[in-house]
C-alpha cells in the first residue's frame, strides 16, 4: 500500500522557516537577474515544478545542488543561506559596496536594468 505524504510535512518547524527563508532569498535573486523559474530550472536540470517547491519552502534543496544555485544567481554560499550581508556572523560594519548594492536591490527593476548595464559597459571597458 503506498502512503501519500505531502512534500514538508517531515520538516521540523525550524526547517520549514529555513527552508522558506531561502526560497524568499533565492526568488528576490533570480527576480533581480531577470530569470523566470523555468530558466532557473533548465539551468539546474530539474522541473520547474520543482523549481517552485524550492523558492517556496515546501521542499528541501539538495546539498549537492546549493552551490550550482548560487553560481546561477550570482550568490555566494554564505548569501544563499542566509549568512550574507547584514547577518549577524559577519563581524564589521557592511562596505561601501555592499550598501550601495542594497540600495539597488530597493530600485525598480527596470532601473536596475540600467545600472547594470552601466556597470557592463565600465567593466567591459576596463578589461573585467
Amino acid at each position: 500500500m503506498l502512503i501519500h505524504i505531502p512534500i514538508g510535512t517531515d520538516m521540523s518547524s525550524t526547517d520549514q522557516e529555513f527552508f522558506k527563508a531561502m526560497g524568499n532569498r533565492i526568488a528576490s535573486a533570480r527576480k533581480a537577474r531577470d530569470l523566470t523559474q523555468q530558466d532557473m530550472a533548465d539551468r539546474l536540470d530539474i522541473a520547474q515544478q520543482t523549481y517552485a517547491q524550492y523558492e517556496s519552502g515546501i521542499r528541501r534543496i539538495p546539498a549537492s545542488m546549493l552551490p550550482k544555485l548560487a553560481q546561477n544567481l550570482g550568490l555566494t554560499l554564505d548569501e544563499l543561506m542566509g549568512i550574507g550581508s547584514g547577518s549577524r556572523y559577519k563581524p564589521g560594519p557592511s562596505s561601501k559596496l555592499e550598501s550601495q548594492i542594497e540600495r539597488l536591490r530597493q530600485l525598480p527593476r527596470a532601473t536596475q536594468k540600467v545600472v547594470m548595464n552601466m556597470l557592463d559597459g565600465v567593466l567591459a571597458q576596463t578589461g573585467h
